[in-house]
Order: C-alpha cells, then sequence, then structure tokens
C-alpha cells in the first residue's frame, strides 16, 4: 500500500492580538483538517503583525521560551486533537537570546523540538537582526507520524545549500512559512514570482515536494514608507517537477496537495542527484544539533 502524504498551508492575515491570531490560526487548520490534510503549516510569526520592519524595543516583550509559547500551548492539544502535524512558528526566547524559531508539534501532540532560522535578514523592511539572532540548530529533519518533514524559515528558503541539506537528512518534503511582502526602498519591487520560483528550483533539485505559506494584508505602521507593509500572499505546493498544484494570489483560503511518497522515493533514487553528489565538498553543512 503506497505512503500517501497530504500537505496543507493557511493564508491569511494577522493583527495585534495574539489569541485572536491564535484562534483564527486554529479554524483554518480545521478546515484543512476537514480536507484530508495530514501536515497543516501556518506562515511564519503568525502570533502577530510582522513586527521587524522597524527597530522598536517593545517587541521583546512578546518572546516565549517555545515549551511554553502561547502559541504552542495552543496549537498541541489542536494536533492532538486532529491527529495532525503542525509546524509553529514563533518569536523564541532562550535566557538571554530572541530567534526566529519553529516547534514541530507531532500528530499526538508531542513537541518534536525546535529548528531556529538560520539565515537572517537584515534590511529596509525586514530588520531581523535587531531581533534574532542566527540560528544555532543546524537544519532539522522530523520524522513526523505522516513522513519525514524538512522545514526552513523565510529568508532560508533563498539558500538551495538549506534544501540540500534537508533532503541529504531524508526529508520527504519541505516547508517553508514566510512573511514577505513589499520592499519599501523600492515601491516598484515585486518579489513574488522569484520568491516561489527559488522554491520551485528547491523541488526540481531535490525530487521533493516544497509548501510555501505566506501571510496577506495591509500592516499599517508609523512613520512607515508608504504607511506600512503590503504582503503578498502567493502561498502554494509545488510537486517535485517544480511545478505548482495548488496555489492562491493574495486572498486568504488554503492550499492542499497529496502525494505518493513512495513514488517519490523511487523516482529521486532515478534520477541520481543523491547518488553522484560530491560528499567531500559538503564539509559540516549537514550537522543537526536536536534541542
Amino acid at each position: 500500500m503506497a505512503r500517501t502524504l497530504t500537505v496543507a498551508a493557511l493564508q491569511t492575515s494577522y493583527g495585534m492580538d495574539m489569541q485572536a491570531n491564535i484562534a483564527k490560526t486554529t479554524d483554518l487548520i480545521r478546515q484543512a483538517a476537514d480536507q484530508g490534510a495530514q501536515v497543516i503549516l501556518p506562515s511564519e510569526l503568525f502570533q502577530g503583525p510582522y513586527f521587524c520592519v522597524t527597530q522598536e524595543e517593545r517587541w521583546f516583550a512578546e518572546a516565549h521560551p517555545w515549551r511554553e509559547h502561547p502559541c504552542v500551548t495552543a496549537l498541541a492539544p489542536l494536533a492532538a486533537e486532529l491527529g495532525v502535524v503542525l509546524p509553529i512558528s514563533i518569536f523564541e526566547r532562550e535566557g538571554p537570546h530572541y530567534f526566529n524559531s519553529l516547534v514541530m508539534v507531532d500528530a499526538d501532540g508531542s513537541p518534536m523540538g525546535v529548528y531556529r532560522k538560520s539565515h537572517i535578514p537584515d534590511g529596509p523592511g525586514y530588520q531581523e537582526k535587531y531581533y534574532f539572532r542566527p540560528g544555532d540548530t543546524g537544519f532539522r529533519v522530523w520524522d513526523t507520524k505522516f513522513g519525514k518533514v524538512g522545514v526552513g524559515i523565510c529568508w532560508d528558503q533563498w539558500y538551495p545549500e538549506a534544501a540540500r541539506a534537508m533532503a541529504l537528512m531524508g526529508a520527504e518534503v519541505l516547508l517553508y512559512p514566510t512573511a514577505i511582502g513589499s520592499e519599501p526602498h523600492d515601491p516598484t519591487l515585486d518579489t513574488a514570482a522569484p520568491w516561489r520560483r527559488a522554491m520551485q528550483g528547491h523541488a526540481v533539485s531535490n525530487v521533493i515536494p516544497v509548501v510555501g505559506a505566506n501571510r496577506i494584508g495591509f500592516e499599517p505602521w508609523e512613520n512607515y514608507p508608504n504607511g506600512g507593509q503590503a504582503f503578498y500572499g502567493s502561498s502554494f505546493i509545488a510537486d517535485h517537477r517544480g511545478d505548482l498544484v495548488s496555489a492562491l494570489g493574495d486572498q486568504e483560503g488554503i492550499v492542499a496537495a497529496s502525494f505518493d511518497l513512495d513514488f517519490l522515493a523511487t523516482h529521486r533514487a532515478a534520477w541520481g542527484f543523491f547518488r553522484d553528489r560530491r560528499t567531500d565538498l559538503y564539509g559540516g553543512l549537514v550537522n543537526p544539533r536536536p534541542v
């Protein structure tokens, strides 16, 4: 009997109220589970607005230890109730350190560990280095109830070596929660298509499905260019060929798709990308350090 994995990504807007954001995410997770999704991906930092547009120390108060984060404590029981896997993006505090992190919760509601975002952007509208340290976990792949899941967070998605590292670690699907939209220094710059194409390339080069979840909506900020940040959505699922099998524009919704993992494993072997790789050139790229 074939091993089938059904994945989904959520796309919506978020406001200032964390509990309201969790409730909104909960409703979408239930909808995705009703559609048969087994692994359901919310977007990056769905706990609130994407606060990294500016440097304001007040936002550090919104970080929590990953095991105690309100998003984790609220959604882990939901994962158990619905029998689904939930990758939960959070603003994490560990002692004096702060990370942009993701907690993987298995279908029984148990947290499997944390991944801390490896690549941290620092530019107009995306000033994350003020808030987050570079991750210290290495890339992570979790052996969940439904399959082996690798996750990169937003800026990680531009790096092909991150996708390859997770594939080398046995990932059967790659997930990328994201918060990306307008560029305040250049209002004519639209990154939506390159954002998708970069991840579609990971799908092709690793013969693996790729899921991208982005937020939508306009988030106002005082004294910010054009009055705030607009997020373009464009969430999608690409198959092992890089073809889009489910995609959204800038509307709220869910993308979902099912994949035959046994077929993909055979097809991946036939391409020979991993047979022919130069292991001596990779060094310590794949070096998971579970937390």
